[in-house]
């Protein structure tokens, strides 16, 4: 497992975001860039198992699914319109600083 936390965007998360996190040296991807776009949420969620990351959403779906298991790389939520884009990249970045990848096992962060 890495030692640093590294994220996925869902797809209604701006990607001036991943630009930002990405020039503060973090590995993001995106639901595009990972060719997710038009993907079920049952195929996001296995990708940031599969791959490690902790899913930084808007949706609820995925909330619903952490739920019911305790047993993936963490989710970050935030309701849409409740933040700037520069408080979620600002605590983001916290997240990114003070957290390990298995501090965010089966949590879900709310900004």
């Amino acid at each position: 497992m890495s030692l640093k936390i590294r994220f996925h965007l869902d797809e209604h998360i701006d990607r001036d975001i991943a630009r930002a996190l990405r020039l503060y040296g973090i590995d993001v991807t995106t639901t595009v860039e990972a060719g997710l776009r038009t993907k079920t949420d049952e195929q996001q969620w296995l990708f940031v198992q599969e791959q490690q990351r902790v899913l930084v959403t808007q949706d609820r779906d995925f909330l619903v699914m952490a739920s019911m298991s305790n047993d993936y790389p963490g989710v970050v939520y935030f309701k849409q319109g409740s933040r700037s884009i520069g408080e979620v990249i600002e605590m983001l970045i916290l997240i990114y600083e003070i957290y390990i990848p298995e501090d965010m096992v089966g949590m879900v962060e709310y900004l």
